[in-house]
């Protein structure tokens, strides 16, 4: 009987010894989905004063995994090298404001969408500058690397200087100092994340804002890799679970007073 339990105890020692290995433990998920985040996009994607990853972005991500029941662990990466890390597995999905466009759908796959919102040039108001390609020649726009607003800029303001930074909180900074005479941006990012601080005061959109879709896509939503159909819908099951629960609006009301989705389609 003594050599019975002998064995009873060793068994179970394994047992416990395996569950260390593996990193979880008792109530934790046994699958782990490592999501690629900027940390320097407010109101989407910021480090706070504690040093903690927060925004609108970092909360959608987060609440993917507690519906899909995975431990998240948040990779920060800048956002011109997403897309390479993704496809270099850093990391399984990018929960980053990625835009879905005819050009990204060419390398990556994508989720449902999660947001939509439109962009706009923001300029100082003292300068009274007409907000079109001719109006803007000769003039130096600042523009996020690799985003949509890039290639539009790019393509639309051809006698412009086009200015492209790793960060847009840098755009900021040159657009306040001078060195920038308007920057084309996120309108909901700009108005929270500028326009509406200290830092932003003097300054105004300026022009209609820019929806087109061979540009700015069907709205932002989860990018993975091609192939990983799997993963995509359970990605598309979790946002459409998100939403039915309230937990996407619970995370909207925190940083939005309107609704961020955009219309039903």
């Amino acid at each position: 009987m003594r050599a019975n339990r002998h064995r009873l105890l060793a068994f179970l020692a394994a047992i416990l010894l395996a569950s260390a290995s593996s990193g979880c433990g008792a109530g934790e998920p046994a699958q782990t989905l490592r999501i690629g985040v900027e940390g320097a996009y407010p109101p989407f994607s910021e480090v706070g004063p504690d040093g903690q990853l927060r925004g609108f972005d970092i909360d959608i991500a987060l609440g993917l995994c507690r519906e899909m029941a995975v431990r998240c662990v948040l990779v920060q990466q800048e956002f011109d090298g997403m897309i390479p890390a993704l496809e270099a597995r850093k990391f399984d999905a990018i929960v980053a404001s990625l835009s879905i466009t005819p050009e990204r759908l060419r390398a990556v796959a994508f989720s449902d969408k999660y947001y939509k919102t439109p962009n706009r040039l923001i300029v100082r108001s003292a300068d009274k500058l007409t907000p079109t390609p001719a109006g803007l020649k000769g003039k130096r726009i600042g523009v996020q690397r690799a985003s949509v607003n890039d290639r539009f800029a790019t393509d639309t303001f051809k006698d412009s200087e086009i200015v492209r930074y790793a960060k847009q909180q840098d755009i900021y900074l040159d657009l306040t100092a001078g060195r920038l005479d308007a920057t084309l941006v996120d309108a909901v990012a700009a108005t929270t994340g500028f326009l509406k601080t200290p830092q932003g005061r003097g300054f105004a959109f300026a022009g209609p804002e820019y929806t087109d879709p061979a540009y700015f896509g069907a709205g932002v939503g989860v990018a993975m890799r091609k192939g990983d159909d799997a993963l995509r819908l359970r990605v598309n099951r979790a946002i459409a679970a998100m939403r039915a629960d309230g937990s996407y609006a619970a995370a909207q009301a925190r940083y939005f007073d309107f609704d961020i989705y955009g219309a039903r389609r």
